[in-house]
């Protein structure tokens, strides 16, 4: 089977999609959005596409695309869809896949179902996607403990934003986690400098290969 990975956070707007463009990029990786609500701005399927540099060809259509930017139950029922959990399977590739999730863990995806959930039943390995500021050590354990609860397999830790040193080792020592290494903000957000910053920050041996 094809080397995939679960991007998910600890919260929305965190800079996860960002991240998970670099991801695609550097594993020449197709790129999976299950659930895409939001349609008037860029999605993020296209913002994968335009800062990582990703052909067309090798971002995967959503299964559920919803007009309004909300949590995935609330903008489903505003579109009257009804989203089935069981109709979202990772696909099929013959490269590397890169899913993203939306928002942090725990977001609804019916009344009764949350990401958290798909996520357990797939036994994906997953990339937390943690900011670096105020706020995050208590945002971070949690998401950790909601992770090993459901005995999903974490990857790692990637943190994002300015470097905070104590922030990034009191998380993963207490976490007991790894961090695979912290994107830092970018003065321009292009795809050059955001494949710099990665190759700069990151070692792409730590994704080639999936520990038991």
């Amino acid at each position: 089977m094809s080397l995939r990975f679960v991007i998910s956070g600890t919260d929305t707007g965190i800079g996860k999609t960002v991240f998970a463009a670099a991801l695609t990029h550097a594993l020449q990786a197709s790129y999976w959005k299950p659930v895409q609500s939001g349609l008037e701005e860029e999605t993020d399927s296209e913002t994968v596409e335009r800062l990582g540099g990703v052909p067309r060809a090798r971002i995967l259509p959503e299964a559920y695309r919803l007009k309004i930017p909300a949590s995935p139950h609330l903008s489903a029922r505003l579109d009257n869809v009804t989203i089935d959990p069981t109709l979202l399977q990772p696909p099929e590739t013959k490269g590397p896949l890169v899913i993203e999730g939306a928002g942090g863990l725990l977001v609804p995806l019916t009344d009764r179902f949350l990401f958290a959930d798909i996520f357990a039943h797939w036994q994906i390995p997953l990339i937390l996607c943690a900011r670096t500021a105020l706020g995050t050590i208590n945002h971070t354990l949690l998401s950790l403990e909601a992770l090993r609860l459901r005995s999903i397999p974490v990857h790692g830790l990637v943190f994002i934003g300015d470097e905070s040193a104590e922030n990034e080792r009191i998380i993963t020592d207490i976490g007991g986690v790894r961090a695979l290494g912290r994107l830092p903000r970018l003065p321009e957000m292009t795809a050059g400098a955001l494949h710099q910053a990665f190759a700069q920050q990151f070692n792409p041996a730590d994704f080639l290969e999936v520990k038991a």
